[in-house]
């Protein structure tokens, strides 16, 4: 859709506005579509919220733009050309802020408090790693070395910043990055229990040969590890 307004024109609120007062007005102007039980004309916002059209235009350019409304077909048939009409988009704000690490922490300490947390975390872990790669199960890996270098590839995705390692005979994945730190911090024995068990579970869905026997968090300040071992 071109601008609300055929080109923008910034009334007594455009780019000359302080930032949080466009966005408090962005605001009023959604919530005003939204509580109405009709689509609405530019004009009648701008009664609703006491400002000048051209404000109301400016901020229904951006909330077109950002999916939050839509124009609608004019209400009316007749002679002149039918004002435009407006309503909000019935979903929820996805360009609302986001608080997944607090999700994240509410689950976390809900293990945390169960009865052998590290066991449960395990197998929580195992299971979201059965079904993480569903296009991936029927492949069924020839070789150690392939499965080892998918479960790399996967956890390159995941953000675990992974890289081959072996000692003394041992082949091993080092983790550089934990996606989950400040969580994994204080609640190391539910977090890196999930990390094992979502590496047993992946490995397990592709029938491969090889599994983790164990995950070490921490040995380095900056350095997990994986220790690798032939599936049973």
């Amino acid at each position: 859709m071109s601008n609300v307004s055929g080109r923008r024109r910034v009334g007594p609120e455009g780019a000359a506005s302080e930032p949080g007062e466009a966005a408090n007005r962005r605001r009023e102007v959604l919530r005003t579509l939204r509580v109405s039980a009709e689509p609405l004309t530019i004009l009648a916002i701008a009664d609703a919220l006491g400002v000048h059209p051209n404000t109301v235009r400016f901020h229904l350019d951006s909330l077109v733009g950002a999916g939050q409304v839509e124009q609608v077909g004019p209400g009316r048939k007749g002679p002149g050309r039918p004002p435009l009409m407006f309503r909000a988009v019935r979903q929820m704000d996805r360009g609302g802020t986001r608080h997944y690490e607090v999700l994240a922490e509410i689950l976390t300490a809900a293990l945390a408090g169960e009865k052998d947390p590290g066991a449960k975390a395990l197998a929580a872990g195992r299971a979201w790693g059965l079904q993480l790669d569903p296009a991936a199960a029927s492949e069924v890996p020839d070789s150690s070395e392939r499965a080892i270098g998918r479960l790399m590839a996967l956890l390159e995705r995941l953000g675990f910043a992974p890289e081959r390692r072996r000692e003394t005979g041992e082949q091993q994945v080092g983790l550089r990055h934990c996606p989950f730190l400040e969580i994994a911090e204080n609640r190391s024995g539910v977090v890196c229990s999930v990390h094992l068990g979502l590496m047993q579970g992946v490995l397990q869905s592709w029938a491969a040969p090889v599994t983790v026997e164990r995950l070490d968090a921490f040995v380095e300040p900056d350095l997990c590890l994986a220790h690798l071992g032939q599936a049973q």
